[in-house]
């Protein structure tokens, strides 16, 4: 009797230690969930009580009045709703062909206006471009204002489009009529960024050839233009839009520098071109693209949880790999089955992760940027994303993929506020020059009759470094991101992160 029971009793116990085992999984996922959703949560409502907004939706520009919005002018809106067989007229204007033949320039080097001239006229008849592309060393006063006219009438195509912009831009507000899509924000498309950049390369040579010409006051409103429209994706979240914005007005800083070097501009001018200039604070407005990236990566931690961590192999640099097509499916099976406190858990580690990325890099107050902070913040950020594995087991696995490196950002937002705060000063000496016919000894003597207060180094919290040169000109500079004084020798690009100075 007791042999026959014995499988039963077995078969009883078995289906005990099952039922403990079902109900034991659901506790598990509960109590994960808890804890880790409390831990999310607390962050999150910290930080949006003492920092900023968490959503995305926060940072979305409100909408505008079209009398009142620069982008409803008609040339602006056909960037956004072409079709994909049309072309727009920065792609076909004589520029887009001309800019094709040019040769390399150096920076901080007068415009080449003779080679565009040449450059123009093969355009026109047909010419090839010869090997290098057009290119001279002619670039004396005479020889630029002998080709200017030629340049302009290059430049021709782009003059109604350029007017249309002009005329716009008296209107009170900006926004681009860009489709906002919450669900899929990598979906967004923003045409209108290249079309900015084009046309202020168009006014960048139409400044410098009306500066060859005497014709300070059109070159002023085209320097005016382009710095409007750097700032007209200002408003935006998105990291893109403010590097663009940076490349802009690096572009529009051109013809100021032009005009300065030649003694072009009038102390009005100066004036209107300095006040500008000192307006700029690129340390904090990043903080408008830093707080609006975590919106974008809180949708995608929340897409991976509703479509599987296999959605991830369809971004970043391991898309394209055919080994990573193997583990989608798994990955997939993963995201689903895994507790939902696993992914307050990823963002949790994320937006730490971000935290300590760019603490101590930036100061919004001072506008300043340390290169020292930024490489000890790179080197933690390379420790704490090392490797998938490590990843996985610490549940840092949206920070792996989505944090990059501290380095790029920092690095050209000095280089952006060093652009703009040189250039003022710089005005601020050319006006000094005009009344006194000479160069100051000293930075201090423009205050304050030249500048309310002079900018510093964004490097070094110091004035800038500032010297008479023999031949009656100055030297300005930065000691640019190696933070050590190399005496004014620039390094190989305009803003070397390597060696040597960032150079006036």
């Amino acid at each position: 009797m007791e042999e026959i029971l014995q499988p039963s009793r077995w078969r009883q116990r078995r289906w005990i230690v099952l039922a403990c085992l079902v109900l034991f999984i659901p506790f598990c996922y509960g109590v994960i969930d808890l804890w880790d959703n409390h831990a999310w949560n607390e962050y999150r409502q910290n930080y949006e009580a003492h920092v900023a907004p968490m959503k995305l939706q926060a940072y979305i520009p409100k909408p505008i009045p079209d009398d009142e919005n620069f982008a409803a002018t008609p040339f602006v809106q056909a960037w956004f709703t072409r079709r994909n067989d049309q072309k727009l007229l920065f792609e076909i204007d004589t520029y887009a062909k001309a800019t094709k033949m040019m040769g390399n320039s150096a920076s901080r080097k007068f415009t080449d206006l003779v080679a565009w001239q040449e450059a123009f006229a093969a355009v026109a008849s047909g010419a090839g471009t010869p090997k290098g592309g057009f290119r001279t060393e002619q670039r004396d006063p005479a020889s630029r204002a002998q080709a200017a006219p030629d340049v302009l009438d290059g430049l021709k195509d782009d003059n109604d489009a350029l007017e249309e912009l002009r005329t716009a831009s008296a209107r009170p507000g900006i926004r681009y009529p860009i489709a906002y899509n919450l669900t899929n924000p990598w979906n967004i498309l923003l045409p209108h960024l290249g079309q900015i950049k084009q046309a202020c390369l168009r006014l960048q040579l139409k400044a410098c050839a009306e500066l060859a010409l005497g014709q300070n006051e059109k070159a002023l409103a085209d320097v005016k233009l382009m710095l409007y429209l750097a700032d007209t994706s200002k408003p935006e979240p998105f990291f893109i839009s403010y590097l663009v914005r940076v490349v802009c007005l690096h572009i529009a800083i051109v013809p100021i520098w032009e005009g300065l070097a030649e003694h072009r501009w009038t102390d009005a001018q100066l004036q209107q071109l300095q006040t500008r200039l000192e307006s700029y604070n690129f340390p904090a407005d990043i903080q408008l693209s830093l707080h609006a990236e975590r919106g974008f990566h809180m949708i995608l931690v929340d897409m991976l949880q509703k479509n599987g961590l296999g959605l991830a192999t369809n971004f970043f640099d391991f898309k394209t790999s055919k080994s990573w097509a193997l583990y989608k499916p798994p990955l997939s099976w993963l995201g689903r089955v895994a507790p939902s406190g696993w992914y307050d858990l990823e963002k949790l580690h994320y937006c730490q992760g971000d935290d300590r990325k760019y603490i101590g890099t930036m100061d919004a107050v001072t506008k300043r940027v340390s290169p020292r902070q930024v490489a000890a913040n790179a080197l933690e950020w390379k420790s704490r994303t090392n490797g998938l594995w490590n990843a996985f087991t610490h549940h840092r696995i949206i920070a792996t993929l989505l944090l990059s490196s501290p380095n790029r950002l920092p690095k050209q937002t000095a280089a952006a506020q060093t652009d703009t705060d040189q250039a003022a000063v710089a005005c601020a000496l050319e006006r000094y020059r005009l009344a006194n016919n000479q160069f100051p000894d000293n930075l201090q003597s423009l205050v304050p009759r030249f500048a309310a207060q002079l900018p510093n180094d964004v490097i070094t919290g110091e004035p800038f470094k500032y010297r008479l040169a023999d031949d009656g000109r100055f030297v300005l500079y930065s000691v640019g991101w190696n933070e050590k004084d190399d005496g004014g020798v620039p390094g190989k690009p305009m803003f070397d992160e390597n060696e040597g100075d960032w150079v006036w």
